[in-house]
């Protein structure tokens, strides 16, 4: 006579060796579980370097797949550009009679500007980047706001310095390995930068929203002298990113400042580059008259 088919798991010892061993790895697993949610909230520096291993290690990967999404949006890019040449191309040559015009301009401003350094005696670096890589990748629908940079501590980069690439600001590293870093974007809602407006200095502060955007938070409050179409740049105060870079364009304005619109926008950025971190040089020490001595 077959024995009946639903036994319970005490008629053999394995079977009883097989559910006990499975409800302790669910136990055990549980258990790390839990330690590894604790540790993730109590210290979120602590998986850093494991993040910072799997960029290195995905990052022959991401390049490719950056590659290969560089090369389709060319050819998309090439696509459409035929059907509209003619009218871009007679844009493009009143922008460039314009642009002739301003760039003299601009070229005779950078002369005074250096002669006037000269004289006062203020010294700069010269400004040349640290590295230039690829952002092989970045987030574009979570709160949080990171981008992966094709270079790492082996090029020079180190954690907190400024990345941006040639149409503005992109953010800072946060977490350098070997050949890969994680780059905090300035749309991250951690992201905090100072900014003033470009025409005439207007101070005031620029936080990611999360979202794409930015908030542009004023110093002094009172009229809100923004308008649509101002252009922020990065002011320097407090150091760390260079005066002068172009940040965003403001598209909406409200009580106590407006929201902005990235220059720089990672999905659209094929490569970036690392600069300095950049200090402001303190001022020469007041010169006090001496008191003649009898």
């Amino acid at each position: 006579m077959a024995p009946p088919a639903n036994r319970r798991s005490g008629f053999s010892r394995r079977a009883q060796y097989s559910t006990f061993i499975n409800y302790s790895a669910g136990v055990v697993g549980a258990l790390v579980g839990a330690a590894l949610l604790i540790v993730s909230i109590t210290q979120p520096g602590f998986f850093s370097f494991m993040q910072a291993a799997a960029a290195d290690t995905s990052r022959p990967a991401a390049e490719a797949t950056a590659a290969g999404r560089g090369v389709t949006k060319g050819l998309l890019s090439d696509v459409s550009g035929f059907f509209k040449t003619a009218g871009e191309r007679a844009r493009l040559e009143r922008e460039l009679d314009i642009a002739k015009t301003r760039l003299i301009e601009l070229r005779a401003v950078e002369a005074e500007n250096r002669r006037l350094k000269a004289l006062l005696g203020i010294m700069q670096d010269d400004g040349r980047p640290v590295a230039v890589a690829r952002l092989t990748s970045s987030t574009a629908s979570s709160t949080r706001r990171f981008a992966t940079l094709g270079a790492g501590s082996r090029d020079g980069v180190q954690k907190g310095m400024p990345v941006r690439s040639a149409l503005g600001l992109v953010g800072r590293t946060l977490d350098v390995g070997a050949s890969s870093a994680r780059v905090l974007l300035i749309t991250d809602s951690e992201s905090l930068v100072p900014v003033r407006r470009a025409r005439d200095g207007v101070p005031a502060f620029a936080q990611g929203a999360g979202d794409g955007t930015i908030r542009i938070r004023l110093i002094n409050l009172g009229i809100n002298p923004l308008r649509k179409g101002d252009v922020m740049v990065t002011s320097g105060s407090g150091g760390l990113y260079r005066p002068g870079t172009p940040m965003a364009v403001i598209t909406e304005i409200v009580r106590d400042g407006a929201i902005a619109r990235v220059l720089a926008n990672p999905s659209d950025t094929d490569f970036a580059l690392v600069e300095r971190v950049w200090a402001p040089e303190a001022p020469p020490p007041a010169v006090t008259p001496e008191a003649d001595s009898p």
